[in-house]
């Protein structure tokens, strides 16, 4: 079994391993509760049977109805209407951003079908936009980062160098740093928090939650999980209603794309991790001395969590994933790397396989797009003159695909 599969086969059994304890930590927490709820239930409608002389049946009958009704949208309390035009835009937001409350679903034939076209388009335009907001947020961040750590440098008494005099040749003196990888998690994580205590705030003050039940409507709608127990804004009038809606959609908006973000970030330091097992289990098992294994191996074999430039010395330039960073590598290793990526086809479709060896390199495109926009910007290629940009994460393997059969045409 190579690395490939055998980091595939580790992160299925940590990702199973991660659900067996979820289900035995929240059947633990909620699973008393779910009793205690059912008896109560049982209690309250065997005194209301009782108290008012109604048949069983008939009142089973009247709350499925009522359960049906409340499918369509009908509660007891007054809400705002579901299907008026306010409604129905709320309705879309949640389907394209694939949060689905589930507080609103069509119930005609006609709706349903519709949502089928409309969803299938909506949610591919809405994931494309979240990654070209992730690589705006990339670039943003990788210029905040110099821009501190060039601060840091001239209250240390060292110089730095403008970027047409480092192309002129000049020594420059960020040559030996790149961003990290952690501190765009560090950014993000924290944006996150603000964002969503702020919007905790306005809802437990709004909605009437309590701030732990809003900070988790937060999550929950922010993370796209949407389980639709709570939902924000549907009470037929607010305190300064048209505010408190645009504050809403803003919020979410702006909770879903840091969210989204971050979950990018943290699953390169998942394969990290990854790669660090798969590696020490790959050394115990040929009995060699690893590097991984002695302190400061890594640092030895590679600098970890940076982007490793481009050698002058290899005219291809192509890269490979490895601990966190792109390497620029020049054998015959990534030849197979370099047909899904690299090669020009007349308009063929890549295969499964080539896709799978392109997606090595996916996680790294993301450092690599830190240290070119830290340094002297994002590196223009003859896709842009197409109308196609490199991207981030799969989005930028379907642009490289989309160059190359653009360019042989």
């Amino acid at each position: 079994m190579n690395e490939d599969n055998a980091r595939f086969c580790l992160l299925a059994g940590l990702i199973l391993l991660y659900l067996l304890c979820g289900a035995a930590i929240f059947s633990a927490l909620e699973h008393p509760f779910e009793l205690r709820a059912r008896r109560l239930w049982k209690q309250q409608l065997d005194n209301f049977t009782q108290r008012y002389r109604v048949n069983l049946g008939a009142l089973h009958t009247l709350l499925r109805q009522y359960e049906e009704a409340n499918g369509a949208g009908i509660r007891v309390d007054t809400l705002r209407p579901r299907w008026d035009f306010s409604g129905a835009f709320y309705f879309v937001g949640t389907v394209v951003s694939t949060i689905g409350f589930g507080m609103t679903t069509p119930a005609t034939i006609a709706g349903k079908i519709f949502l089928i076209f409309y969803g299938l388009i909506g949610c591919a335009a809405t994931i494309l936009f979240f990654n070209l907001f992730l690589e705006r947020i990339i670039t943003m961040l990788a210029y905040i980062m110099r821009w501190c750590h060039e601060r840091r440098l001239r209250c240390a008494g060292v110089g730095v160098v403008s970027s047409r005099e480092e192309s002129s040749g000049e020594e420059d003196s960020l040559e030996g740093w790149k961003p990290s990888v952690y501190y765009v998690m560090l950014i993000l994580g924290v944006a996150s928090v603000v964002i969503a205590c702020s919007a905790s705030t306005l809802y437990s003050s709004m909605e009437n939650w309590s701030y732990v039940d809003s900070l988790y409507f937060c999550f929950v709608a922010f993370s796209t999980i949407g389980f639709g127990d709570l939902v924000s804004s549907q009470r037929q009038q607010y305190e300064s209603q048209e505010a408190y809606r645009l504050g809403n959609c803003l919020f979410i908006l702006m909770g879903v794309c840091c969210i989204y973000s971050l979950f990018n970030v943290i699953s390169i330091i998942i394969k990290q991790t990854l790669n660090w097992i798969v590696g020490k289990l790959v050394c115990s098992g040929r009995h060699q001395p690893c590097s991984c294994s002695t302190p400061g191996g890594w640092q030895k074999r590679i600098k970890r969590n940076t982007v490793q430039p481009i050698s002058s010395h290899c005219p291809t330039g192509r890269h490979r994933y490895t601990e966190g960073s792109v390497d620029t590598v020049c054998d015959s290793e990534t030849d197979a790397g370099a047909v899904a990526v690299g090669r020009r086809l007349s308009g063929e479709m890549i295969s499964v396989n080539e896709f799978m060896v392109s997606n090595k390199v996916s996680l790294a495109l993301l450092q690599k797009q830190l240290s070119e926009t830290a340094h002297q910007g994002p590196r223009q290629s003859y896709g842009h003159q197409n109308g196609f940009s490199g991207g981030v994460g799969a989005l930028a393997i379907m642009n490289n695909r989309l160059q190359e059969t653009s360019v042989d045409r």
